[in-house]
């Protein structure tokens, strides 16, 4: 696997990191996951704002232009033909001649960027639903920070896979907020609800689109405050991501969420989402809502 790194294209087993990278030493850093149908990155420049965010929110400058990583995604993808693909791009503070808590006058950062095989959506777990549970949230002020600071994430995450579910949805003063690697929404009497961005959510690029393939489709939907009670006597949930897309949650806390069955309203926003990847794989011209 070809790898990008500082520069420099290599096999991954050859790409090398200082101990002294701030990345490793304290999670001081930034990541995106970007999925690339066909060969072509999915929502790029909604990915690429939100790192930008992500530097800026914890004091970087963005290292390389839009342009320099549009060259790096291109080449990486364009060996491996239309395979459906997830871009990972890391950047962290860089290494520091020695460890230090303050942020040091002078760094270079560190940049990597890779691609996996993008694997589908299991056909048995989309027909039969996600089970979920929900937890306390412990992380820390500011979530809508895309940091590889993820302990706590997945701490959670593994708490709801004990519990035999596939994600956990976590609690905030009464209010639930998101999953520990998912935006979520729900569905009560017809209309679509989710909770509004702030500092205890992540921004999801996903979740954005959703919203967009709601309204242009004439679905009722909302951003408003979601409080826990009422989550757990949604008529359906959903949890979306760049690598889940839009998931059914048909299992909360051990009880069904509604029938126990993918809802109706989610088959439509699927077949929605659904459409917008086939047109992207038919070239990038056809990107959904740039």
């Amino acid at each position: 696997m070809l790898v990008y790194l500082n520069g420099d294209y290599l096999p991954l087993e050859e790409a090398r990191v200082p101990v002294l990278d701030r990345g490793f030493l304290f999670g001081d850093g930034v990541y995106e996951v970007i999925p690339a149908y066909g060969g072509h990155p999915f929502r790029l420049e909604e990915h690429l704002q939100r790192l930008e965010n992500s530097l800026r929110a914890i004091r970087m400058e963005p290292p390389l232009t839009r342009r320099q990583w549009r060259e790096i995604f291109h080449r990486l993808l364009d060996p491996l033909g239309d395979a459906d693909q997830q871009l990972y791009l890391q950047v962290t503070r860089g290494a520091y001649e020695r460890r230090l808590h303050a942020i040091p006058g002078t760094v270079t950062p560190t940049v990597f960027v890779m691609s996996n095989p993008l694997a589908p959506r299991d056909p048995e777990l989309v027909a039969r639903g996600l089970a979920a549970v929900t937890l306390e949230d412990i992380r820390w002020q500011r979530c809508d920070i895309k940091a590889i600071t993820l302990l706590a994430n997945i701490l959670a995450q593994q708490q709801a896979r004990d519990a035999g579910a596939d994600e956990a949805i976590l609690v905030r003063d009464g209010l639930a907020t998101e999953g520990t690697a998912s935006n979520f929404f729900l569905v009560k009497e017809g209309r679509i609800l989710t909770p509004p961005k702030s500092a205890h959510l992540l921004p999801g690029i996903t979740r954005d689109l959703v919203l967009e393939l709601a309204r242009e489709a004439g679905l009722p939907c909302a951003e408003r405050d979601i409080p826990v009670e009422e989550l757990k006597g949604a008529d359906e949930i959903w949890v979306t991501s760049s690598t889940k897309e839009v998931m059914p949650v048909t299992r909360l806390d051990g009880r069904p969420v509604g029938n126990g069955r993918p809802g109706p309203m989610w088959q439509k926003m699927d077949a929605l989402y659904s459409a917008c990847k086939a047109r992207l794989r038919a070239g990038p011209t056809n990107q959904c809502h740039e």
